[in-house]
């Protein structure tokens, strides 16, 4: 629903709030006083180099080669069945063309007429490219075709290819995407090659989401004995996941640990905390621990200052906006979200007059309005006694574009 408004709607935003104000400043005592004023782990590109036999060379014809001199030269005659002095077979060439016929099945979306032509390879005694048969899982598993992309998984095995642990790693990952957990630990069990930490934390996170927490700490334990070190990732997704079941102190042991072991926290793990502090309403830790972040080599980040401000704008508006302009003041940027919490909170308090200044002082800080922007402060104007005005101001906004209809209707409904 957070959807940026073009510039030439900012303004026509704005321009319809103040003469709202103007409009109805005399029939109320509405208008207030103004206020004042991203894992990464690098991939290693698999080129499906396999062990060949001895009478087997691949030739390439008509594609751009090095040449010894360093520069790039075309080649756009067939090579006639020799590169260099040894002999090209025939069937070196057809395995050649029928990988590439493969490559461009897949990048078509042509799923099921590139497992047909795999299975065809196959059977011709021909091995499939990894990097093709890995797009090829993917594209099945993206339309939730988890059974398809396993049996391409094993049509690719049996083939005598070696998947690598990219190839695993989109399997498992379809697997988890489709709820599909217990298939996706069958996979790891059966792994040719050796898991990576991207490989534990796609699971790690399914069962976390789905509040497995014991069975992802027994996965964790399984991941420490193969020697494959959990990352930053990997202890945030776990801390965010105690949080939510045994609370922060539980979590924040889990952050002992992480340090103990010598991965350093990002600012996304101390997020995470601050929010698991704010949510059991312990809001004076929670800021007490963000002024403690930068002491571990951490800053705070706008959404960090967000979740704080996220817990106090309802019911202590003022202490708000002081912490609004504190964050200002501390060289952090606010976002849309961060001026949307204080308009509503201000809203909330019937004070929409202000929370329409707001919104002047959000643009003039060259901060652009969201639909949402709009939305609070049309629903703060209904909650004032003047439904029928916001209606009317709700409608012109949508005429100018600046309010989505669907996002029209959803707000009328609340009013």
């Amino acid at each position: 629903m957070d959807l940026i408004i073009p510039t030439s709607h900012t303004h026509e935003g704005l321009c319809s709030f103040q003469y709202f104000i103007r409009d109805t400043t005399r029939r109320s005592s509405f208008a207030g006083a103004r206020t004042r004023g991203n894992v990464g782990s690098t991939r290693k590109i698999h080129v499906g180099l396999r062990k060949l036999r001895k009478s087997r060379v691949f030739a390439v014809s008509e594609v751009e080669t090095f040449h010894s001199n360093g520069k790039l030269q075309n080649h756009d005659k067939p090579l006639n069945g020799h590169m260099g002095n040894g002999h090209v077979s025939s069937s070196s060439i057809e395995e050649f063309e029928s990988n590439n016929h493969l490559r461009k099945l897949v990048r078509n979306g042509e799923l099921e007429e590139g497992f047909r032509f795999l299975e065809s390879m196959v059977y011709r005694g021909e091995i499939p490219d990894i990097i093709a048969s890995t797009s090829l899982i993917r594209g099945f598993c993206k339309i939730g075709k988890t059974r398809k992309a396993t049996r391409v998984m094993e049509i690719i095995e049996d083939s005598g290819a070696v998947p690598d642990v990219i190839t695993y790693n989109v399997l498992i990952s379809g697997y988890c995407k489709a709820g599909e957990i217990d298939n996706a630990l069958r996979v790891l069990d059966r792994m040719s090659v050796a898991p990576d930490v991207v490989t534990y934390n796609t699971i790690l996170r399914t069962l976390c989401d789905s509040g497995k927490l014991k069975q992802a700490m027994e996965v964790l334990d399984r991941q420490l004995e193969k020697e494959c070190y959990p990352d930053v990732i990997t202890y945030t997704i776990l801390i965010e996941a105690t949080c939510a079941e045994s609370g922060v102190g539980q979590a924040m042991k889990l952050l002992d640990e992480m340090r103990d072991r010598g991965c350093k926290p990002d600012v996304v793990t101390y997020n995470v905390l601050v929010n698991g502090m704010c949510k059991e309403g312990r809001l004076d830790e929670a800021i007490k621990f963000l002024n403690s972040m930068s002491s571990y080599g951490c800053q705070p980040n706008v959404i960090t200052h967000n979740i704080i401000l996220r817990s106090i704008r309802e019911g202590k508006v003022e202490e708000a906006i002081e912490f609004f302009h504190d964050v200002e003041g501390c060289g952090v940027k606010p976002n849309a979200f961060t001026y949307n919490s204080i308009m509503f909170g201000l809203c909330k308090a019937q004070q929409t007059g202000r929370a329409i200044d707001f919104l002047a002082y959000m643009i003039s800080k060259g901060c652009k309005p969201t639909e949402v922007s709009y939305t609070i402060l049309i629903e703060g104007i209904a909650n004032e006694g003047l439904a029928k005005e916001a209606l009317e101001l709700l409608n012109e906004l949508c005429s100018r574009g600046v309010v989505k209809k669907s996002s029209a209707e959803q707000v009328v409904v609340r009013l």
